[in-house]
C-alpha cells in the first residue's frame, strides 16, 4: 500500500504533470513545418530505440515477444491511430485547446468499463460527470464548431475524440491480455512496430524542403522528454505511490498545456476556455472515482481506470 507522498513521490509527480503537458505544444510547432505521420515516426523510432535498450537488457521486451498479437493490438489502439489523428487535429485547433480535449478520456473510459461489464460505473455520480463534462467540451469548442477556414468544420475536434476513445481502450487491453506481461517491453514493442508501420509513409510525405530547426528540435524533443523519459518516469511514479494517485496527473497535464500554448504560441486564455477547463476536470473526476473497475498495470485508471492519455 502507498500511504504517504515520499519527496520523491512529489517529484516525480510534478515531473509528469509538466512532461505529458508538453506534447501539444512541440507537436504544434513540428507540424507546421512536416506532415503529420513524419512526425509520428520521428518520435515513436527516436523512443523505441532509447526505451528497447531498457527493455532488451532486463528482459522485458522478450516477455512481451510472447503476446505479439496483443502488443499490436495495444500499439495501433493507444499510440498510432491516436498520435495520428492527434497530430492531424492541431493543424487545424489551438494545442491548449487539444489538451483540454483530450482530458475528456476518463469519460471515454467510464463508459468503456460499463460495456465490459462494471455496471457501477454509471453510477449516478459518474453520470453526472460526463454530463458535466460533455458540458465543459461543448463550452470549449462551441466556437470552433463553426469552422476555421482549413478544412472541414469541427474536423479536429471529432479527431481528438477519436484519441481520447483510443487513449481509453487502451488500457484495457493491457489489463485484460497483458497484465502479467512488463510495462516496459510492451511500451518499447509498441513504439518500435508504429515506427517501423509509418516508416514508408513518412518517407512518401517527407517534406521537400529541409524543416527549420524548431521543427527537429520539436520532433526530438517529443521522442526523447515526452515519450522515453516519460513512461520511464511514469513507471517510477506508479510504484512510488501507486497507479490511483499516478493517474492525478490527468488534471495537471491540461492547464500546463493551456498554459505553455499562451505563454510560447501566444494562444488566448478567454473566460470560456476556463470554465470548460474546470467543468472537464470536474467531470472526469466524478466519472473517474474509485469503482469496481478493471485495473490496468501500465496505466492505471489513461489514459483512463480512469486513464492517463500518453499523448
Amino acid at each position: 500500500m502507498h500511504e504517504a507522498m515520499t519527496r520523491r513521490g512529489w517529484l516525480l509527480f510534478g515531473a509528469m504533470g509538466v512532461i505529458w503537458g508538453i506534447p501539444y505544444l512541440l507537436i504544434k510547432v513540428a507540424v507546421e513545418h512536416v506532415a503529420p505521420p513524419v512526425v509520428v515516426f520521428g518520435r515513436t523510432s527516436l523512443a523505441s530505440a532509447l526505451l528497447l535498450a531498457i527493455a532488451s537488457r532486463t528482459g522485458a521486451a522478450r516477455a512481451a515477444l510472447t503476446r505479439w498479437r496483443w502488443v499490436l493490438a495495444f500499439a495501433a489502439i493507444e499510440m498510432a491511430v491516436p498520435w495520428l489523428a492527434l497530430t492531424d487535429a492541431e493543424r487545424r485547433l489551438p494545442s491548449g485547446l487539444t489538451g483540454l480535449l483530450v482530458a475528456c478520456v476518463p469519460l471515454f473510459g467510464t463508459f468503456i468499463a460499463y460495456l465490459l461489464g462494471d455496471h457501477t460505473a454509471l453510477r449516478p455520480a459518474p453520470l453526472a460527470g460526463i454530463a458535466i463534462g460533455l458540458g465543459g467540451v461543448a463550452l470549449l469548442v462551441g466556437r470552433d464548431l463553426g469552422g476555421d477556414g482549413r478544412g472541414m468544420p469541427g474536423w479536429g475536434v471529432l479527431e481528438v475524440m477519436l484519441v481520447c476513445l483510443c487513449f481509453a481502450t487502451g488500457p484495457f487491453i493491457v489489463s485484460l491480455r497483458l497484465s502479467d506481461v512488463p510495462s516496459m517491453g510492451v511500451v518499447a514493442l509498441s513504439l518500435a512496430a508504429v515506427a517501423i508501420t509509418f516508416a514508408p509513409i513518412a518517407w512518401w510525405v517527407r517534406p521537400v524542403h529541409a524543416p527549420p530547426a524548431s521543427a527537429w528540435a520539436a520532433i526530438i524533443g517529443l521522442a526523447v522528454i515526452c515519450t522515453a523519459i516519460a513512461f520511464v518516469l511514469f513507471f517510477a511514479l506508479i510504484d512510488n505511490i501507486g497507479p490511483a494517485r499516478a493517474t492525478l496527473i490527468t488534471f495537471v497535464n491540461p492547464a500546463v498545456a493551456v498554459a505553455l500554448g499562451a505563454i510560447v504560441l501566444g494562444e488566448q486564455i478567454t473566460l470560456a476556455t476556463m470554465g470548460g477547463f474546470c467543468l472537464v476536470v470536474t467531470g472526469c473526476w466524478l466519472a473517474a472515482r474509485p469503482r469496481a473497475a478493471v485495473e490496468t498495470q501500465l496505466v492505471p485508471p489513461s489514459p483512463a481506470a480512469t486513464t492517463v492519455p500518453r499523448t
